[in-house]
């Protein structure tokens, strides 16, 4: 029986976005599955449809959710997660719940310090109306072109947007908004952790979105624990690296990266 594969999507596309790493993985020999958020629905056109169920879930609401999932596998999984996927897959692997952790262009941390202003335009969308905490908020094409798209063809960035965007909850950026101001923050992560699985973070130089500067600072949040933390850099792709037309190099990187840690 394969290594269960946990993939995590972030905020603005859907579980079925994964999906063709989830066929890549399970020709690999893996046990592959992408689970959607709390709230969304089974397919893009039914979390569209429906933006009220997607509101008001924060990040312990998604943690548990997937920590539920855990619980029905038949062994501690690789968890994938991609921007707020990417938090909340180092968030279980701290609290050792997963065999190892990708955390590809991952939303920041608690303790990360670096904010880009193309961080910030990238949020503005949902951080710019406080009122928008408890709401679910879509991206336009435009806003998605800055946000995901800005290293593909503006073409194949509405291709994307026409079939994976669907609505976010506001909660989640608002959270790792204010994490370093809360010490009870839900963006706080247990990077101290020694007896964790090893954990690879990936980057994107050209991501407007999560910056490789806050993936390296995130990477120094780790500096106290002797578990394998490693960083993989690709310097032309954007946030949209798992979704757009160059997915497979990642996908083949992470499962280079999983074969040298024997999983």
């Amino acid at each position: 029986m394969g290594t269960p594969v946990l993939f995590i999507h972030g905020l603005w596309l859907h579980a079925s976005s994964w999906d063709p790493w989830v066929e890549y993985f399970q020709d690999a020999g893996y046990l592959p599955q992408a689970p959607g958020w709390p709230g969304d629905g089974d397919t893009v056109a039914a979390s569209r449809a429906n933006p009220d169920a997607i509101a008001g879930h924060g990040i312990d609401d998604v943690v548990e959710h997937f920590a539920g999932i855990i619980e029905r596998l038949p062994s501690a999984p690789i968890l994938i997660g991609h921007s707020f996927g990417g938090m909340i897959a180092q968030k279980l692997l701290g609290l050792d719940l997963g065999a190892a952790a990708v955390a590809i262009d991952a939303a920041q941390i608690k303790g990360v310090l670096p904010l880009p202003l193309s961080a910030l335009r990238s949020g503005f969308p949902v951080l710019g109306n406080p009122a928008n905490k408890n709401k679910s908020v879509s991206l336009t094409p435009e806003q998605f072109r800055y946000a995901f798209g800005n290293a593909i063809s503006e073409q194949e960035s509405l291709e994307l947007y026409d079939r994976w965007s669907i609505p976010a909850p506001g909660k989640p950026l608002f959270e790792a908004a204010a994490a370093n101001f809360n010490p009870h923050s839900s963006a706080k992560v247990n990077t101290a952790n020694e007896s964790r699985g090893p954990l690879l973070l990936i980057a994107g130089g050209k991501d407007h979105t999560v910056p490789e500067t806050v993936v390296r600072a995130t990477l120094k949040q780790y500096r106290h624990s002797h578990a394998v933390t490693d960083i993989i850099d690709f310097p032309d792709k954007a946030h949209s690296l798992t979704i757009d037309s160059g997915w497979r190099e990642v996908a083949e990187t992470v499962l280079t990266w999983l074969k040298e840690q024997n999983l």
